[in-house]
């Protein structure tokens, strides 16, 4: 027991036991002040970073256009279907291909689209997008 009752037999001998609490709170203290006084441990690895030109370069852009009467037109020069195909057959070789648009009029033929989207998927080429799909809610229905 930590505190033993007084009786007769001790009164006036001092007490044998160390009371060790506060020894620990200031250990404890004295430990909190000795780790907040650490400095940070900072460790600075030099990295030399590549300088150069911009990644990401500006693309050229091709637009393959029907018009209202199935007139086909490669960046608004017309064309026949064999001069288109030679076209996209000179995009698909190159090694950083640009994207080609499609951009078909509102009244198009549906055919004439179609032969179109299959020639450009045939010729190999890879970047191939639609432009304003919004525009052609009635595309091939006659008006």
């Amino acid at each position: 027991m930590p505190y033993p009752a007084t009786t007769r037999q001790n009164v006036g001998r001092p007490m044998s036991d160390l009371n060790i609490t506060p020894l620990i709170d200031v250990m404890l203290v004295l430990l909190i002040m000795f780790i907040l006084a650490i400095p940070i441990a900072t460790h600075a690895l030099q990295v030399p970073l590549p300088s150069g030109s911009p990644s990401n370069p500006i693309e050229e852009t091709n637009v393959v256009h029907i018009d209202a009467s199935d007139r086909l037109f490669w960046n608004g020069a017309e064309m026949d279907r064999q001069g288109l195909l030679n076209q996209l057959a000179g995009v698909a070789a190159m090694d950083s291909q640009p994207v080609v648009r499609f951009d078909p009029d509102g009244r198009a033929s549906y055919a004439t689209s179609a032969r179109t989207i299959a020639l450009i998927k045939d010729s190999g080429v890879e970047n191939f997008a639609f432009v304003g799909n919004d525009r052609y809610r009635n595309f091939g229905r006659t008006q």
